[in-house]
């Protein structure tokens, strides 16, 4: 079983940083937690242009402007629809001028979108770029945001910020039995058809990997929701 970085951030407490470099691009990924709900913000962050992207601008602005500084913000991304993963949205889009970015299937009823997007896509933040990856299920177009690189000695590493489609444990909430069985498809098909070496960050709490639930997935499909 592949050893996991919790990665456990505070509410209300500092960011946690973590380094990728990404075709020669070193990038910083810093984790905040913000609001009653523990929810994580993410920034990334080419520290060579200074160009960001920020994913889930989701509770406490203030504090994620604070995380954001002087990074030129080339795009926030919004994992999914639900209300606590967006409740900061507007007011960092108009502090930073940074569009809006979601998957189309999801757009409705999120504040401020600028621009829809789909699975596959890739957001560039100065040189480096991370790719779009749609896990349907807890909503319809909850999506995932892979960042791939290596540590800097050529091993790789990978940085899934996964929303609400995968936590420690299992799957995120579903409400009817074919959300679930959507979701553990999209788990299984997409997410863990990637390393067991995957840092998985989740929307709330700390991090797991890959390699640390793998063994477990057949379990939550057999469960049921």
């Amino acid at each position: 079983m592949t050893e996991r970085d919790p990665g456990h951030v505070e509410p209300g407490g500092p960011p946690l940083t973590r380094r990728i470099t990404q075709d020669g691009t070193p990038i910083r990924v810093s984790k905040l937690s913000v609001g009653p709900m523990d929810n994580n913000a993410y920034l990334l962050v080419d520290e060579t242009s200074g160009q960001g992207l920020l994913i889930d601008a989701a509770n406490e602005a203030e504090r994620i402007l604070d995380m954001v500084a002087d990074t030129r913000l080339e795009a926030i991304f919004t994992t999914h629809r639900h209300f606590d993963h967006v409740q900061a949205l507007p007011q960092v889009a108009e502090a930073t001028g940074a569009p809006s970015l979601a998957h189309a299937d999801d757009v409705e009823e999120i504040p401020k979108v600028d621009r829809a997007v789909g699975g596959g896509e890739e957001i560039m933040f100065g040189r480096a770029r991370a790719r779009l990856v749609h896990t349907p299920g807890h909503t319809p177009g909850s999506t995932c945001v892979l960042l791939e690189g290596d540590g800097g000695d050529g091993a790789p590493r990978r940085y899934l910020f996964s929303g609400d489609t995968l936590f420690p444990g299992g799957p995120g909430r579903t409400t009817s039995v074919d959300e679930f069985e959507r979701i553990m498809d999209s788990l299984e098909q997409r997410l863990f058809a990637l390393p067991d070496d995957t840092q998985v960050c989740p929307g709330h709490g700390d991090d797991t990997t890959l390699g640390h639930e793998r063994p477990t997935v057949p379990e939550w499909r057999a469960r049921g929701w």
